[in-house]
């Protein structure tokens, strides 16, 4: 039977899942695949570190070159989780002609367009679905089961910590803070939670699937990007009396005119749409394309054991690529998409919640500046208060440009009855 040596880069949480898989599951990958996947070499920091899993000692290297510079390995696993040096050790693999296997959507999402190229000059496929949604075959989908489909728009929550932070917020009135200080009790944050909470983890996820959608690699500065941390459990209870619910949502767009959005916020999801029964640290993605029309995938989207099986999977797909070489390097770039949307042109509906003095008049002050902008309300609710005090004002507001309403904003937070900075959430009703 033949045997495929792979050398594995980085054995922390995930890599130490991807050695103790493929040992477990050794003869039904056998059966399977008709070959053998054997880890011949893993580079890694700290020997003497617990991973939780017997390594034999003549497999460790503390140095990822010699990974590089033993001709028997065919295939390299990137699961260091640096950049500089990860991109190193990627780059040096390929020109050496050994197929790439990553998890890493950083050095995707910022590099991506120097990686593929580098594969394409020396016909070296790169193989990344660990790098979105865990164990959830996002990529691989769009790349091949979707290949005939313009997509049109992709919806995700891509963050399995934010999205415990607010399922968590929603089920037990916890604010921010405290929803953060249980999700790191719990080891769904780390203890510097600040790509996960302020939107990059999830805007790097998104910058992925977009470039593989539209053909072209998604520059991380033509993006929208904002965080879960201003979030309060006010706004938590307001949307869900509007019928809403409130999630981390990364959105790709494509129009007619073959500019593309993309952008992950805090968005307020109708209750009804299958999305916002997403809770705890699950992913999901609503994935529509011209031809399949709409579809749904859903799992975990971080973890040792999902992650891992998005590795092997592609440990498997790297090795059939030996047999079989094949002209799609992980990345097809095309000139029908191309542009991106400026953010301040990107249209949307919000939801504005506003301090204000519970007096005659506020109303019609605010709904004349909206007005003079050519932003209609949907609805507005404000709770009883005591007259002149200071009172939430709640509107959701028609479709406006981002533009639009930052202007908006500061003309009503200049108001003298505003007494704090105005908050906005955009909507998405799935129209």
């Amino acid at each position: 039977m033949q045997h495929f040596a792979i050398g594995l880069a980085g054995m922390g949480n995930v890599g130490a899942g991807v050695f103790k898989h493929l040992t477990q599951n050794r003869a039904l990958l056998r059966e399977r695949l008709g070959f053998e996947l054997d880890v011949k070499k893993i580079a890694l920091r700290d020997p003497k570190k617990d991973r939780g899993v017997a390594v034999p000692p003549e497999l460790i290297t503390t140095q990822w070159q010699d990974l590089l510079d033993d001709p028997s390995i065919q295939i390299v696993v990137e699961l260091m989780g640096q950049k500089e040096e990860s991109l190193r050790f990627m780059l040096g693999a390929i020109e050496r002609g050994k197929i790439v296997v990553t998890g890493n959507k950083a050095l995707l999402a910022e590099h991506g367009r120097e990686i593929f190229e580098a594969a394409t000059k020396h016909k070296v496929p790169v193989f990344f679905e660990a790098a979105v949604a865990g164990g959830i075959p996002i990529i691989k989908s769009i790349r091949e089961a979707f290949i005939g489909n313009h997509i049109q728009s992709i919806h995700g929550i891509i963050n399995g910590t934010s999205n415990y932070i607010l399922t968590r917020m929603v089920e037990s009135g916890l604010g921010f803070a405290e929803a953060l200080v249980e999700a790191q009790e719990a080891g769904y944050a780390e203890a510097d939670p600040t790509l996960d909470v302020d939107g990059w983890d999830a805007a790097h996820k998104a910058v992925i699937l977009a470039s593989l959608a539209y053909g072209f690699w998604v520059p991380t500065d033509k993006i929208f990007v904002e965080g879960v941390e201003q979030i309060t459990a006010n706004d938590i209870c307001f949307a869900k009396k509007l019928g809403y619910s409130i999630k981390l949502l990364g959105i790709i767009k494509a129009d007619a005119k073959g500019e593309i959005e993309v952008r992950v916020h805090p968005t307020l999801i109708p209750e009804k749409h299958v999305l916002a029964s997403v809770n705890g640290v699950f992913n999901a993605l609503a994935v529509h394309g011209d031809i399949v029309g709409d579809t749904l995938f859903y799992g975990r989207g971080a973890g040792q054991d999902p992650t891992s099986s998005s590795v092997i999977a592609d440990l498997a797909e790297a090795a059939a690529a030996l047999q079989a070489p094949r002209s799609n390097y992980g990345f097809m770039p095309h000139g029908l998409y191309g542009t991106c949307t400026p953010i301040d042109d990107i249209v949307s509906e919000y939801y504005l919640r506003l301090t204000v003095e519970d007096r005659p008049g506020v109303i019609a002050q605010v709904a004349g500046i909206l007005g003079s902008l050519n932003i209609g309300i949907s609805s507005i609710f404000q709770p009883e208060g005591d007259e002149g005090a200071a009172v939430p004002l709640i509107l959701v507001l028609h479709k406006a440009t981002h533009g639009q309403m930052n202007t908006a904003l500061e003309k009503i937070g200049a108001l003298e009855c505003v007494k704090k900075t105005p908050r906005m959430i955009r909507v998405e009703n799935f129209a």
